[in-house]
């Protein structure tokens, strides 16, 4: 979401006059909810040209839904995936339905734009407009410097089949359901598992108090702050499987190195009640490197991943199929890799950043020109149109 949020920011002014309302960490993030409204008021007040407003998840737009909106200004909201499907009755019933007052809605996916009509916003007001990836050109790496950022690491895996998994550890990615149900199923002197990503390699108080609350209120309170909710159990991963590394946060270019070289990369999600895969950013990550992407079917995953266009999908939770397949992979490989840069080549041309900032774009620009057509405005130019955008998640 970090990185969708910047892209659409930085996109949306080379193309038009752009206010930014976010959130940069110089404040606590309840003082840049409470006083998000005055804000938006004070800029349209500075700034009476402001067609658009966007807010870029349901909880920014959230703390607006009881204010009175400004006449002529079109009002938009992103969702994401766990901002629809956040595990509250009240948050349903009192607050997600009242985000129908605004005039359109972007879903990053069909899994989020179904749960969302199904969950109460008007169909007519959703569209689908996917993230993107950066496709701009990527340093090779070669096969000896993997090797020997591995022997740094302690890691001696030649001849082995690498697998790599990457992001946060949180349940609904899978990463101990495959590495407790899945990896045993393989031949561990064949197979070796890679994880990268934030994680914590020992507890922190805060994880040691959050585990003393009742499991219903701990499990919301997880996925409201983000949670890493799947770190306890990866720890016990890590010491039950010997075939099994966690490198922990890495630089972008040790993330290159690793989804180049490493023989498949795999999102294994399984379905979390009260959470969801949004869309699978990750997946067109790793297929941009041309990673063999391995991806369960599951979400908004399927928006991300076309299965045999940049990538496989495999059942989610069905850890017989994964084994078969990657079983099945290993037999084939030359087969499988031949198909890299065709995989590489789809996700080039149809996920991209500028392609999602232009359907934004002329989302708006429709939305303004619906305005126009309601409310004639006849000294109005529509190449003086002036957008804000709320963002939450941007560093």
């Amino acid at each position: 979401m970090e990185k969708q949020s910047m892209e659409l920011v930085v996109g949306m002014e080379k193309r038009c006059r752009t206010h930014r309302l976010v959130y940069e960490r110089r404040e606590p993030k309840l003082q840049f909810f409470l006083l998000l409204y005055k804000r938006i008021r004070t800029l349209c007040l500075e700034h009476p040209a402001i067609d658009v407003i966007h807010f870029n998840d349901a909880l920014v737009a959230s703390f607006c839904i009881f204010l009175p909106l400004k006449s002529g200004i079109q009002y938009v909201v992103t969702l994401h995936g766990l901002d629809v499907v956040f595990p509250s009755s009240i948050y349903h019933q009192y607050i997600f339905k009242r985000l129908n007052r605004f005039h359109r809605f972007a879903a990053v996916s069909n899994a989020t734009a179904r749960k969302a009509v199904e969950l109460g916003i008007s169909p007519e007001k959703m569209t689908v407009i996917p993230n993107g990836v950066c496709v701009d050109a990527i340093p090779a790496h070669s096969a000896e410097e993997f090797q020997s950022w591995l022997s740094e690491k302690g890691l001696v895996l030649s001849g082995k089949t690498t697998l790599m998994i990457l992001g946060r550890a949180v349940s609904r990615k899978g990463f101990s359901w495959f590495a407790n149900q899945v990896l045993p199923l393989l031949d561990s002197d064949e197979f070796y598992l890679l994880m990268a990503g934030p994680f914590r390699f020992e507890p922190s108080w805060r994880e040691r108090l959050i585990y003393l609350l009742p499991k219903g209120f701990r499990d919301k309170l997880m996925l409201f702050l983000g949670y890493a909710s799947d770190e306890r159990e990866i720890r016990k991963v890590l010491k039950s499987y010997p075939n099994v590394t966690h490198f922990g946060k890495l630089a972008s270019s040790e993330i290159s190195l690793l989804l180049q070289h490493a023989d498949a990369f795999l999102m294994p999600n399984i379905h979390i009640e009260g959470d969801m895969e949004g869309f699978g950013l990750v997946c067109l990550e790793a297929s941009v490197n041309k990673a063999l992407v391995f991806a369960a079917n599951v979400d908004g995953i399927p928006d991300a991943i076309q299965d045999e266009r940049n990538g496989l999908l495999l059942p989610s939770g069905d850890a017989m199929a994964w084994k078969e397949r990657l079983c099945e992979f290993v037999k084939n490989k030359e087969k499988y890799k031949v198909q890299q840069d065709k995989f590489c080549g789809f996700t080039k041309q149809n996920y991209n950043w500028d392609k999602m900032v232009t359907e934004y774009f002329n989302l708006f620009q429709s939305m303004v020109e619906e305005e126009i057509i309601a409310n004639p405005i006849p000294s109005f130019e529509i190449q003086k149109q002036e957008f804000v955008l709320t963002e939450n998640h941007i560093k």
